[in-house]
């Protein structure tokens, strides 16, 4: 299959496509329509640049997501100069990392781990929330494949290069002492179906939506992620130091449009699942179980959330696959625009 890399060759792409050669990407590596980074035209113009990771287009997901197609999320964030929202859509994280290093993007939201393993290679972002915390992630099996994690010894398993559920995979995989006995190649959640079926791979760590989704079509979860304390995702909003620069009171404005957006959809669940459901077009029940409200809160940052953002830095650093260990307190940002307290850990 023309998307599979092997194990040791996806462990240089997270860097290397995660941050990339970043010379190489400021001179023009960003998606169609992206624009030069010298120019940064969207804090001229009022337009703020967001990628998200999408399959399903342009309009963003969550509780953001219902706002803006409510229209509430464009007045909250009016004080900011903001008259439009550009959203551009991304397979995954390490596309979305290359976009930002070409300067084709002022905001991105995606999971912590191509976050992470970008700023670790200079990407110049600063983290101002975490958008959920929590994020499950299932370890599905065709019905008569593997029974146990220790089944898997021999065999291949597969997520997307870069994301929180090869994080999980990956930790779960170290946690079993399998790392050395498990090839792990790359492969995108829409492809997971036709893997498992042809018995191209034993085992795939899906992410929502596409975990419960094969559950329902008659695979199995032979693990999740919010079975084993920290490894677990968490989804982050970054924004590039030149828009943070030009614009130091973006990151207060876009957590208080954040904060309203969680409280309307907390006032009117209904609202929020059928949004989530026309958009995402899988039934209800895997909608409630890929995307609950309880993921989103309405702080920036928890002692939770933090807390799985420390342990997924360690574990990317200890493995090899960020390319430099930062510290945390130097990255995020506070709503009212500092560097967080020396309470961070690191």
């Amino acid at each position: 299959m023309s998307t599979r890399v092997a194990g040791k060759r996806i462990e240089r792409r997270w860097i290397a496509a995660g941050a990339l050669a970043l010379p190489l990407l400021f001179v023009g590596c960003g998606p169609k329509g992206a624009h030069s980074p010298g120019g940064y035209e969207s804090s001229q113009t009022g337009v703020l640049r967001v990628g998200i990771i999408s399959t399903t287009g342009k309009q963003p997901s969550g509780p953001e997501g219902l706002a803006y197609k409510q229209g509430t999320l464009i007045k909250d964030l009016a004080s900011a100069g903001i008259t439009q929202i550009e959203f551009t859509p991304f397979a995954n994280g390490p596309d979305l990392n290359e976009a930002m290093a070409a300067g084709g993007l002022d905001v991105g939201e995606y999971g912590d781990t191509p976050a992470l393993v970008g700023r670790s290679a200079g990407l110049p972002t600063r983290a101002i929330n975490q958008n959920t915390v929590g994020t499950n992630a299932w370890l599905i099996v065709r019905a008569d494949g593997p029974k146990t994690v220790d089944d898997l010894r021999g065999k291949t398993v597969a997520t997307s290069k870069g994301s929180y559920m090869a994080r999980y995979l990956l930790g779960l995989l170290a946690e079993k002492n399998l790392t050395k006995d498990v090839k792990f190649v790359h492969l995108l959640p829409n492809a997971a179906e036709s893997a498992l079926q042809h018995g191209d791979i034993a085992a795939y760590a899906a992410p929502g939506g596409t975990g419960p989704l094969l559950i329902q079509h008659g695979y199995k979860a032979i693990d999740q992620a919010n079975q084993h304390p920290g490894l677990s995702g968490s989804g982050v909003t970054v924004v590039s130091e030149t828009y943070l620069a030009a614009h130091p009171q973006f990151p207060a404005i876009w957590n208080k449009a954040r904060a309203n957006a969680i409280d309307n959809a907390q006032a009117h669940p209904e609202d929020y699942y059928q949004f989530q459901t026309a958009l995402s077009k899988l039934p209800e029940p895997i909608v409630k179980a890929s995307y609950p409200i309880a993921l989103y809160s309405k702080e920036p940052f928890t002692p939770k959330g933090l807390a799985l953002l420390s342990g997924t830095k360690a574990f990317l650093v200890q493995q090899h696959l960020a390319k430099s260990d930062f510290d945390l307190k130097t990255w995020t940002v506070s709503p009212a625009g500092a560097t967080q307290s020396a309470a961070l850990p690191k």
